[in-house]
């Protein structure tokens, strides 16, 4: 394979002489989140490939152009897996660049940590087109990690990811998934009590009940409309099989003292479930209200209480995820309702009525001055001409007094 760091290199500088801007992509899996970004394509397709596959260190370096798809396949086939279940979103495929520059995670998220917690070392090309190297290839090594973890959710904005060594664990050899009717308030106090308990507790969602629907989450779908407080808490337990097995009666003990009970999913229905919560496949996601609303994301603390939000709520990482569909105009509101909840609000998709009206309320929430200040000196040091700054942050915008 053709090495293209030399001419990526050279690319760079050139665009750093001339106050260019670029702008890294992949497969654009993930174009649609964060702010519009500006700037010349600067491509990653095409280089990939697995550069180090250790499966008893539990190690994998990989370059960046490499298909998500095609990593997982290979460490499936090891019994290992990427257990912070990284989003596809079902269109383009993402890439192991893409991944780590976005920092998303699945529904595991809350039990399992997120990507930066999985980043051993990266190379990077910075924007003095200066090759560089942080953290290593195994677990202990420790220097230079911060670094390499400040990537994860960078948006592309530090530099050019050229490969990554990511930590991988064993798949858990046991995993059940029930389902338990009940009200949003009610699941959110339970969540909270297992989350004390030594349980092998591994993902949550609690779904609102669509109307005119006997049992959604066999069925899959949810509610899109008006606010509802019925719903359905849905649960996977993952880990050695004593402990799921042991796990489950204390569960549905604890669930039977309160009035509910849960109902198991089989393995299919379990699936194909977390599968649509992870690549955001099912129709809460895709199917929004009225085309005026756009799909809001609220980051909280777990102990924050159910919300008054303006539409039907799906919630995620035992209650430290929210969705909601509300129309832009309703930012300020949303984002003050966070704030006061000690999280914050993104505008995470535009109405399909008026996309480019609803960027003028910015994707994210404007940051405090001091984490403005902060980001904006970690950028110059990596990118002192601006070469990167393709505006996906939103950091130019005023920051939160």
């Amino acid at each position: 394979m053709h090495n293209p760091l030399p001419l990526w290199c050279d690319q760079i500088r050139a665009a750093a002489d001339q106050g260019r801007v670029l702008s890294v992509q992949g497969q654009g899996s993930k174009a649609f989140h964060g702010e519009t970004p500006r700037g010349e394509p600067l491509s990653t397709l095409g280089w990939e490939g697995v550069l180090s596959y250790e499966p008893s260190e539990l190690v994998v370096t990989v370059r960046s152009g490499t298909a998500l798809d095609e990593l997982e396949n290979l460490l499936a086939s090891q019994g290992q897996c990427l257990p912070f279940e990284p989003p596809r979103f079902g269109g383009a495929p993402a890439t192991v660049g893409g991944m780590v520059a976005c920092g998303l995670a699945g529904p595991a998220r809350a039990s399992v940590g997120g990507v930066r917690d999985y980043v051993l070392g990266a190379e990077l090309i910075n924007g003095r087109g200066e090759v560089m190297r942080f953290g290593g290839q195994v677990m202990k090594n420790v220097a230079g990690y911060d670094v390499s973890r400040a990537l994860a959710g960078s948006m592309g904005q530090l530099g050019l990811i050229t490969e990554v060594s990511l930590k991988v664990l064993p798949v858990p050899p046991a995993q059940s998934s029930f389902v338990v009717r009940m009200k949003q308030a009610a699941a959110l106090d339970q969540l909270q009590r297992w989350a004390g308990m030594p349980l092998p507790l591994n993902a949550s969602t609690w779904a609102p009940v669509p109307a005119g629907s006997t049992d959604a989450a066999a069925e899959g779908g949810v509610s899109r409309g008006e606010p509802t407080d019925d719903g359905y808490l849905i649960v996977r337990l993952r880990g050695a099989l004593a402990a799921v097995q042991a796990a489950i009666p204390v569960m549905q003990g604890h669930l039977s003292a309160s009035g509910h009970s849960a109902m198991p999913l089989d393995e299919a229905q379990a699936r194909s479930w977390w599968d649509r919560c992870r690549d955001q496949t099912d129709a809460f996601f895709t199917q929004p209200p009225s085309p005026q609303q756009a799909l809001w994301r609220l980051s909280l603390p777990g102990t924050a209480p159910a919300l008054a939000l303006p539409s039907a709520t799906l919630v995620e990482w035992h209650g430290a995820q929210r969705w909601c569909w509300a129309p832009a105009s309703n930012a300020l509101a949303l984002r003050t309702l966070a704030r006061e909840h000690g999280g914050h609000a993104t505008l995470w998709r535009p109405s399909l009525a008026q996309p480019d009206v609803d960027s003028e309320v910015g994707v994210f929430m404007p940051l405090p001055a001091v984490q403005h200040r902060l980001q904006r000196a970690l950028l110059a040091q990596f990118d002192p001409q601006g070469v990167f700054d393709t505006g996906r942050l939103g950091l130019d915008r005023e920051p939160q007094e």
